[in-house]
């Protein structure tokens, strides 16, 4: 089973409400062959909710105590974020999912970049917060433009 991050299938739980939907990785959840989840909704924020990213390093510092999870008014929204990557974590466990797709550039989801904690639009090497879990469970993350190469090869 694979699980895909939501807005890539085209649910609106961005936190603009919006969604990045990908037709290829909907067809997977149609045909019954991929799950989905929202590591954030699954937190407990809302949607539309303030845009958040990683101030002070990467989804490994936040583990660690190390960096927080801020929104652009300056919110600490650290916990929920754990909280989501947990419970995400517990889906793809249950459902013994061997394929994680999850949205790039992400503070959640990213895989290898984020965005930088300065809310300029500037990115920086690093998983988000889910990401980093996943990696210490030696579950194989792809974001989408690998996983979609994958099905083209």
């Amino acid at each position: 089973m694979i699980l895909i991050s939501a807005c890539l299938i085209g649910e609106a739980v961005r936190y603009d409400g919006g969604h990045k939907l990908d037709q290829r990785l909907k067809d997977l959840v149609d045909k019954g062959e991929a799950i989905t989840a929202c590591p954030e909704l699954l937190g407990g924020l809302s949607v539309p909710r303030e845009p958040s990213e990683i101030v002070g390093g990467d989804g490994f510092d936040v583990w660690n105590d190390e960096a927080k999870v801020m929104t652009v008014t300056g919110r600490d929204v650290t916990e929920a974020f754990k909280t989501g990557a947990k419970q995400t974590l517990k889906i793809i466990q249950s459902f013994e999912c061997d394929t994680v797709v999850l949205k790039s550039n992400s503070p959640s989801c990213g895989t290898r970049t984020i965005y930088n904690g300065q809310f300029n639009g500037g990115k920086t090497a690093g998983p988000g917060v889910l990401s980093a879990l996943l990696s210490e469970y030696n579950i194989r993350v792809y974001d989408e433009v690998e996983f979609l190469a994958t099905l083209v090869e």
